[in-house]
């Protein structure tokens, strides 16, 4: 319902758009933020990590890249991500020297449901994804861990098959001394697997009690998950995460235990735990979910996700971290609070140059559908909605309102961007640009031929008259966690927008669901949208 107090600030355009120009509130906000570190500069000015020194600047993978699972596949790399509600899902990304990484391919097409963290492995000359989900109200989603398997990591990607385990996550894969094959569970539990990884054989188990951390250290929750198992020097390395992945930022923590035998006993690390933010200052927070993986010159590295001091917007992003094993045969990881550059992963025989991340503006030339590209917990047939033809995304309408509609929404990875976009509309089309956390949480700004509409914390707040008819450029810069929303006719002439938003605390701690802020195209009501020259831009 629209206030009066709305009703009278939006009863016309003409007494509310103001000059074009940055906000002034965004440049207060970025006056009082601590300095941004000298990331490399990539694709529209995105911040990438190598910094063409010989050394590497956190993250790796930059923006909402959560539960890293990594696979050493010869001289390559791939490694996938959590990716929630957002389809097509698990995009494969490549990388020949752990810092630089492009994306691949997306592996899941199908909404089972929400998508935790993915477990991504190599056996027998076959790939698998073994995936966890929650129930979310699309049909055929389910709380369960599926597994998709593929010959080429590039695809086909086979249909998920359906492992049946309800009250676990974080499935990791290990292969016994015998051959046997298991998942890894949240718990610490284990579950054998058939030889060929596609069913489950009996029921999950018990097999390790995980080291505790002190009972006044501030953590959201014990929470044993992502358990990750290497065979490396004659014992089984257990990498575990507990405290927690978010509430506090000095919850979420690294912890190991080793075996002779896949069966156990397992002895806790002496060090435990081996990563953790201790101090709110820190660069990265609630850091954890770590894998072990071999550089390209033999060194050990890990990855994990952690939050961004001051942006729980982005999500957990991913880190890399030098490991060392030591004298008595335990892992140890550095890199500190990760805040620093660090050294290059020595160069193996297999490297070359590889550019970093990809280009999110699109012109709709090309398919970026599930590569950037991804609609939020689609129908089944949601993808129907989507055609391209002549440089024009065409996108039929859904629903009457972002809040019951699937927009297009990809993956921002930096600290301060804007977006703009030509749109078009149908009578009867609503469609905008948007900044969409969830259905219930989101802010920008939509439009009809002869209204315009504002969004607000997952809502609408008010509907002053269009000027510019069934086409508008629309622009959302997001500067601070200060977004200002600006409109043209022509896409020359910029006119600010009625409203500006903060949008600080559109994060899992507020919301839950643990997925992030992301720029968003949306159509609802009747007829399609038609979305021309998309672009980005980071500020650095």
């Amino acid at each position: 319902m629209v206030s009066r107090r709305d009703a009278m600030k939006t009863a016309g355009l003409g007494s509310l758009l103001l000059g074009a120009g940055a906000p002034a509130p965004a440049a207060a906000a970025a006056a009082c933020a601590p300095a941004i570190p000298a990331w490399g500069t990539g694709f529209e000015g995105q911040r990438k990590p190598d910094l063409g020194n010989g050394t590497f600047l956190n993250p790796i993978v930059a923006g909402d890249r959560p539960d890293p699972s990594i696979l050493k596949d010869g001289d390559d790399y791939y490694m996938t991500f959590s990716t929630f509600d957002a389809y097509p899902g698990l995009v494969i990304w490549h990388s020949k020297d752990l810092v630089n990484w492009r994306p691949v391919t997306a592996t899941l097409h199908r909404n089972i449901g929400s998508v935790w963290a993915p477990e991504l492995c190599k056996h027998k000359g076959r790939y698998f994804l073994y995936i966890p989900t929650k129930k979310t109200a699309v049909p055929g989603s389910k709380t369960t861990s599926w597994v998709i398997w593929a010959d080429r990591i590039e695809g086909p990607w086979s249909d998920p098959i359906d492992l049946d385990l309800p009250r676990h996550i974080d499935p990791g894969h290990a292969v016994g001394e015998d051959g046997s094959r298991w998942l890894f569970l949240s718990g610490v539990d284990r579950v054998r697997l058939a030889d060929d990884g596609l069913s489950t054989i009996g029921k999950p188990e018990k097999v390790y009690e995980p080291w505790r951390y002190p009972d006044d250290w501030e953590v959201e929750a014990f929470s044993p998950e992502g358990p990750k198992v290497l065979r490396h020097n004659g014992y089984y390395y257990l990498i575990l995460a507990v405290g927690g992945t978010s509430g506090p930022p000095t919850g979420h923590m690294v912890i190991a235990a080793r075996s002779k035998s896949i069966d156990g006993p397992w002895e806790h690390h002496p060090r435990n735990p081996l990563v953790r933010t201790t101090d709110v200052a820190e660069k990265w927070w609630s850091r954890g979910h770590a894998t072990l993986v071999q550089g390209p010159a033999g060194d050990w590295w890990s990855v994990y996700h952690g939050y961004e001091n001051g942006f729980w917007t982005l999500g957990r992003q991913c880190l890399l971290a030098p490991v060392t094993w030591s004298a008595d045969g335990w892992p140890d990881f550095g890199g500190g609070d990760l805040a620093q550059p660090i050294a290059k992963p020595a160069k193996g025989t297999g490297g070359g140059a590889q550019s970093h991340g990809m280009p999110l503006s699109d012109d709709f030339s090309t398919d970026k559908y599930g590569i950037q590209w991804n609609f939020f917990n689609p129908a089944p047939d949601e993808s129907k909605r989507l055609m391209r033809r002549n440089g024009t995304l065409h996108l039929k309408a859904a629903g009457k309102m972002p809040s019951d509609s699937s927009p297009l929404v990809f993956v921002v990875p930096d600290q301060d961007y804007e977006v703009e976009c030509e749109i078009e509309v149908d009578p009867g089309t609503r469609a905008g640009l948007l900044l969409f956390y969830d259905h219930k949480l989101y802010c920008g700004m939509g439009f009809e031929e002869k209204n315009l509409v504002l969004h607000r914390y997952g809502t609408e707040h008010g509907q002053p008259a269009n000027p510019f008819g069934k086409r508008v450029f629309l622009r959302i810069r997001n500067r601070r966690h200060v977004v200002s929303i600006h409109l043209s006719g022509d896409g020359k002439t910029w006119t600010r927008g009625p409203r500006g938003y903060e949008v600080s605390g559109y994060h899992h701690n507020v919301r839950g669901g643990f997925m992030s802020l992301k720029p968003a195209l949306y159509a609802a009501g009747t007829g399609e949208a038609r979305f021309r020259n998309f672009r980005y831009r980071a500020f650095g």
